[in-house]
């Protein structure tokens, strides 16, 4: 047996992904028949029961199906206990179904106000800029000159790990010729700003399914929605919403890539599963070693440096 170490260190960073959860206030239900806030909660304890633990949680829109303060409420009813519990920061991007004074006031602590909601967030040396593509009463999106100048701005000093750039709005094509109508409008400006920048990934959402693509170099992932979602075996030129097939998305974040991960909800028949332990058993026996990350071998490393000697005699 040979010694191995693995191709890929674990990853610096853990993002989870959801997007366009649609919840709705007074305990009302989509189409009259779809709870998105019982399917948030399960996307909540499946994810638990995984044992993942992100460093954030990344909502890129859509996060009220009416833009109702009595749902962001809800919805922050549910995130913040379940963030609390994972130990992960709670990242939120406006969505065409979402209202920016509501979102200031009930999600951000703000006072309300509809100018475009754009942060930026250090996770851990991990920078994640949100971008506000909504356009108040419509469905289309659309980036202001002023926001492209602020973008500009933030990128133009690069940070320790790079960027991750969270919208709503994915600048990508979509298989559904309906969603012709609700896109991004005027993406040449944005990927004009985005290139050479250090931009690693872009998520989003607003698809009601899974996809990706490159714009401007850059990798896309649009994650599925947690309410409902598209499906895409319907006859060429239509569109047909389904009570099923959600799922959500975990980014990993390495020296050298962005692992993107779609993860179907919902339980399936299990026909093999090998623990924890008995992997670590199995890879020692083939002298398989997988490196810390960097954050964890600088944290070994200041452990080392910090540790009293021990007393002689």
């Amino acid at each position: 047996m040979t010694p191995r170490t693995a191709e890929y260190p674990r990853p610096d960073h853990f993002l989870l992904h959801i997007s366009d959860t649609h919840l709705l206030g007074g305990d009302r239900r989509l189409y009259g028949s779809v709870d998105p806030a019982e399917q948030l909660r399960t996307l909540f304890a499946e994810l638990e029961g995984s044992e993942g633990r992100p460093d954030a949680i990344v909502f890129t829109g859509d996060l009220a199906d009416k833009g109702e303060p009595e749902a962001y409420d809800l919805l922050r009813r549910i995130v913040e206990p379940a963030a609390e519990r994972l130990g992960a920061r709670v990242i939120w991007a406006m969505g065409n179904h979402d209202n920016r004074a509501a979102v200031r006031s009930e999600l951000l602590a703000e006072p309300p106000s509809m100018l475009p909601i754009n942060r930026v967030y250090d996770v851990n040396g991990l920078r994640v800029i949100t971008l506000d593509t909504s356009v108040p009463g419509e469905h289309y999106g659309d980036v202001t000159a002023e926001q492209l100048a602020w973008l500009r701005e933030q990128l133009a000093v690069p940070a320790p790990h790079g960027t991750i750039l969270a919208m709503h709005h994915p600048p990508i094509p979509s298989v559904l010729d309906l969603a012709v109508s609700v896109e991004l409008r005027d993406q040449a400006a944005l990927a004009e700003v985005l290139r050479g920048t250090d931009v690693r990934s872009i998520l989003a959402g607003h698809l009601h399914y899974s996809s990706t693509a490159t714009f401007a170099g850059i990798p896309v992932s649009v994650a599925s929605a947690s309410c409902y979602t598209q499906d895409l075996n319907v006859p060429v030129g239509g569109t047909r919403g389904r009570d099923g097939a959600r799922a959500f998305n975990l980014v990993h974040v390495y020296e050298s890539t962005v692992l993107h991960s779609v993860v179907p909800l919902g339980q399936y028949q299990v026909l093999d599963y090998v623990d924890a332990d008995e992997t670590a058993r199995r890879l020692k026996a083939d002298g398989v070693e997988i490196p810390l990350s960097r954050m964890q071998a600088a944290a070994a490393a200041d452990a080392v440096a910090n540790r009293e000697p021990a007393p002689v005699g």
